[in-house]
């Protein structure tokens, strides 16, 4: 995604590769609780990545979200596959969430 097309919420937010993707990491308040939410999938680009996090909503998502909990050191804890808009997933032992577009096609080596 060319940087004049990323949504607006994430511009300022620093980039960093979680699971072979290079993802914006939301540390403004805004980009924290928007998410991916009120963007379409191809504006959604290749995820978000929400640290300190233990639970998301996909309340206002117009695509369901495979979702990535992953502790401190951004190794996967849980994943749920596809969850739909309007939901609310919580992992207590997570310290991270990585939110994918459902149905992306994994990076080379990942299940």
């Amino acid at each position: 995604m060319e940087r004049g097309s990323r949504p607006r919420r994430f511009r300022r937010q620093p980039r960093v590769e979680v699971r072979g993707r290079r993802v914006p990491v939301a540390l403004s308040r805004r980009a924290r609780l928007l998410g991916l939410a009120l963007l379409d999938r191809r504006t959604a680009g290749a995820g978000l990545l929400l640290p300190g996090c233990r639970s998301v909503h996909t309340f206002g998502m117009r695509f369901p979200l495979d979702l990535v909990f992953l502790d401190f050191e951004l190794r996967e804890v849980s994943l749920r596959r596809a969850v739909p808009p309007g939901r609310v997933a919580f992992e207590r032992h997570a310290q991270a969430v990585l939110e994918l577009p459902a149905g992306e096609p994994a990076p080379h080596g990942e299940p």
